[in-house]
């Protein structure tokens, strides 16, 4: 963790008023110590810890509450996700902000995992995407760049960060895609095998389908001025 700490604050040094917030989900492998010794010397980086395990989408929520920037870009901590490639995410939300872009995506080429992962994720996104019609064929890349009042604006529960991508849509925002590179896992382990994983997602899909369906979008009449 400490290296991939390095890492991101090498990565953003040409971004402006960089904040790097590190949930700690309750782990106990030494995680939030090194993290904390990180942040004695750098004031840029905010360790924060859960008192227990809550899983990811409760790490990022809890890692946007106590963000102090508008925009926000994440990543996992299992080092899979390069932060070089962070700049170029957040270039493009900021690029793209006036033309209503809520949610840039990152989407994994050459991922480096195994094959029977691999394979399925390609049956499971591809369900997803046909069921949501998210426009995106790899939801499950940790690498993304958002507004934040967007984000917290969205409806909260346990894997949302699954369906980032179908929830923006859902209210309106533009979202889009960047291929991002791969690398191999450099620690942690993931808490789901693939057919634990496949069940909680059905479950998941469901839901996110029904909260899709139950929008009813519409334009505010414009106010009389007389």
């Amino acid at each position: 963790m400490g290296d991939l700490l390095d890492e991101i604050l090498t990565s953003c040094t040409e971004l402006p008023l960089v904040e790097v917030i590190v949930v700690d989900d309750g782990s106990t492998d030494g995680t939030g110590d090194i993290v904390r010794k990180v942040a004695e010397r750098d004031s840029r980086v905010l360790a924060l810890r859960h008192d227990r395990s809550a899983g990811q989408s409760a790490a990022v929520h809890s890692g946007v509450l106590h963000a102090t920037g508008t925009l926000i870009c994440t990543l996992d901590g299992d080092g899979q996700n390069p932060p070089a490639e962070i700049p170029a995410l957040v270039a493009r939300l900021r690029a793209e902000l006036d033309s209503g872009t809520g949610l840039v995506a990152g989407q994994r080429v050459a991922r480096r995992d195994g094959l029977s992962k691999r394979w399925a994720s390609r049956i499971a996104n591809g369900i997803r995407s046909r069921v949501l019609r998210d426009g995106t064929r790899d939801t499950g890349c940790g690498l993304k760049a958002f507004r934040r009042d967007a984000f917290l604006a969205l409806p909260y529960f346990d894997h949302m960060h699954r369906y980032l991508p179908a929830l923006f849509r859902r209210d309106g925002w533009q979202i889009a895609l960047v291929d991002v590179s791969h690398r191999e896992r450099r620690g942690g382990r993931s808490n789901y095998s693939n057919l634990q994983r496949g069940l909680v997602g059905a479950v998941d899909l469901l839901g996110v389908a029904w909260l899709i369906r139950r929008r009813k979008k519409a334009r505010p009449a414009a106010r009389s001025l007389t």
